[in-house]
């Protein structure tokens, strides 16, 4: 990462157990996603983006607009938004759980996070767009960035469909979050007032 500092954005994984994840993991799903995961693999932000629904779209379009994107990925760790995973993927990610109790989980995970703990310069940021209220992630990836581990401040409150909503606004209006340090944060708090509808 340059001198000049960069933000490196956590994307929480999308649910591979709901009703979509079982839509495109059965073998007689004949819809563009599903056919180009059986053929040759579709991208992890693509596919996590069709399971989620707007919350992971939200995640997706903002990170990208304003600085670097990681997934986390049960069993995989820390994976660029680009990379390419096929039906057998995404079933071997589907039967794991997304808890520190699992190893599976927490191993790829933690050392991903020692690497990019390892490669961040003095200026740089890393910002988890995900669940912020529980440690199943947080606290892994946390210890291993000496404090660094920031989150938007907006998000306490929030349900997930808001966070989303509040994103993809954020990405209309080329306007940024405020970030906080994890480290110390009150992560829950009173609801927000609704999002006014687009127009």
């Amino acid at each position: 990462m340059g001198s000049d500092g960069q933000t490196v954005f956590l994307l929480s994984p999308a649910r591979c157990d709901g009703k979509r994840a079982q839509m495109v993991l059965r073998e007689s799903a004949e819809f563009p996603l599903a056919a180009r995961l059986r053929e040759a693999g579709a991208p992890i932000g693509e596919v996590f983006s069709f399971l989620s629904g707007l919350y992971f779209r939200g995640k997706l379009t903002y990170s990208r607009m304003f600085g670097r994107v990681l997934v986390i990925t049960p069993g995989r760790g820390l994976l660029g938004a680009d990379e390419i995973l096929t039906l057998e993927d995404l079933r071997g990610i589907a039967e794991i759980g997304v808890t520190s109790e699992d190893p599976r989980f927490r191993e790829p995970l933690e050392r991903d996070a020692v690497e990019l703990g390892a490669r961040l310069d003095g200026a740089d940021r890393v910002v988890l767009l995900g669940s912020i209220a529980t440690g199943k992630y947080v606290d892994l990836i946390e210890r291993h960035l000496d404090g660094r581990l920031l989150f938007p401040s907006a998000f306490v409150g929030r349900g997930d469909m808001s966070r989303g909503g509040l994103l993809l606004r954020c990405v209309l209006d080329r306007h940024e979050l405020e970030y906080v340090p994890i480290a110390g944060a009150v992560r829950r708090g009173p609801r927000p007032p609704r999002l006014t509808p687009l127009r």
